[in-house]
């Protein structure tokens, strides 16, 4: 068989990098559960009209189909054909439709999945990768606290792994009301125009965003000057809305919208200074690509690594789930975990003490010993201690070594018989140290550093 050639865009860990994103996904979870959300699993096909409904390109769809399928039957009946999901709050808000009658609300969920979607490949941005999800949603009504408490669960999600050296994030997050309330001041009345447009910022620079603000949202040049003017505004405090006041009252753009937007936006950054200070800032620029939000919006960002993008984005959506009857607002943000693991792996930032579970390797001394090396084995492991014995009874030396590229710290050497029968003293050795005792696979256990894998910073663990 020829040798296979990779698929770009499709991340295949080696085991190193599996354990690293093994320890992210479980400090996750963990940080989750600690705050009360309730994991959830969705399917990985949707239809593909609910799919491509709120703001997504075909393009970026994987379409599911058999490879015999019945082109005359798909053409017939639309509503069969899938696609897989490109995001996890889309799936979300079919499953709180259909599950909407065995859901306490407000309902918190997190969800952790592969996801699909067609993009160009490059750093950071794959076609298959690992999405995190955290959302609370309310039957009717969400009360605005969740926009301030969503993104500090996630600032303290990822506190919780700056321990293996995750550089320090910046949470930053805008208000579609604010932003909003301010074009239609301004007299803009395409606001979705807008915000696509300056959503092409820092890809494209101020002047570039001036001129499709006059092509396409029907801006005048005085008009483009004062949205590239609100998308300057930053800051780490309240005091965010006072500029934003003041440019508007410079514009004479107050509105009702953007006063009930800069309340939300000042409660949150005030917040957020309380109890992360530094991590969470409003930048007035952040606008979200996808049409569903309407309140809050949020965009993460690794200091010392903004050219990797946002890792962790969401916002608050009204309208995207609704039967008709009742609509379920909710508010939410999603890491990308694929893309914060190929960071810390292709910086060298973190490592993963050894490639293997296993803590200790059972020498083998012959092959018709074989059952006693397996007997140690079996008693280790019915205390928790991971274990392989040795592939072949070759010489100690070779058996040492074979532990040593794979990275398991002890060798596990079973007690010859002696003399008169009797079984002598096992022993183990740590072929770091070159240090060797006797043990009892009944009572030793290796120190609690050793046991398991660890992850940790490049720089010393």
């Amino acid at each position: 068989m020829a040798r296979p050639t990779p698929l770009s865009g499709f991340p295949e860990w080696l085991p190193e990098g599996r354990l690293v994103e093994q320890h992210v996904l479980d400090t996750l979870r963990r940080t989750f559960e600690l705050h009360g959300f309730a994991g959830i699993e969705t399917r990985a096909v949707e239809p593909l009209d609910q799919l491509l409904r709120k703001g997504e390109t075909s393009k970026e769809v994987y379409v599911l189909r058999r490879l015999q399928e019945d082109a005359d039957a798909e053409e017939q009946d639309p509503g069969r054909r899938l696609g897989l999901h490109f995001d996890l709050t889309v799936p979300f808000a079919r499953y709180v439709l259909e599950n909407a009658g065995h859901l306490a609300f407000p309902f918190r969920r997190y969800q952790i999945q592969k996801v699909w979607r067609g993009e160009r490949p490059q750093d950071g941005r794959f076609r298959e990768f690992v999405q995190a999800d955290i959302d609370v949603v309310g039957a009717g009504a969400l009360p605005y606290h969740y926009e301030v408490e969503l993104p500090l669960v996630m600032a303290d999600a990822l506190a919780a792994l700056r321990g293996i050296g995750v550089p320090p994030v910046r949470i930053l997050v805008n208000n579609r009301k604010v932003a909003e309330g301010f074009y239609r001041g301004l007299g803009l009345t395409d606001v979705d125009a807008v915000l696509r447009s300056i959503d092409k910022l820092d890809k494209v620079g101020a002047d570039a965003v001036a001129d499709l603000l006059v092509a396409e949202a029907g801006a005048s040049p005085e008009q483009a000057r004062a949205c590239l003017a609100l998308a300057e505004v930053r800051g780490e405090d309240a005091g965010v809305v006072d500029r934003v006041r003041a440019l508007a009252a410079e514009h004479g753009t107050g509105t009702d919208l953007l006063e009930e937007g800069l309340a939300e936006l000042g409660a949150l950054v005030t917040a957020a200074a309380e109890r992360a200070p530094g991590v969470v800032v409003a930048d007035l620029r952040i606008a979200r690509g996808l049409d569903y939000y309407t309140g809050s919006v949020y965009e993460t960002v690794l200091v010392g690594h903004e050219d990797l993008g946002s890792i962790c984005s969401g916002g608050r959506y009204d309208t995207l789930a609704s039967d008709g009857a009742t609509t379920y607002p909710g508010v939410g943000l999603s890491i990308g975990v694929s893309r914060l693991v190929s960071r810390l792996l292709n910086a060298g930032l973190v490592r993963a003490t050894r490639s293997v579970p296993t803590a200790v390797l059972v020498a083998v001394t012959s092959e018709d010993r074989r059952g006693r090396s397996d007997a140690v084995a079996a008693a280790l492991r019915a205390r928790g201690v991971p274990v392989e014995v040795a592939p072949s009874a070759a010489k100690f030396g070779k058996q040492i070594r074979h532990a040593d590229r794979r990275g398991i710290p002890y060798v596990w050497f079973v007690g010859d018989d002696a003399s008169d029968g009797s079984p002598r003293q096992d022993e183990v050795k740590d072929i770091r140290s070159g240090e060797q005792a006797p043990a009892d696979p009944a009572t030793w256990t290796p120190p609690a550093e050793d046991l398991w894998p660890r992850v940790a910073p490049v720089a010393g663990e």
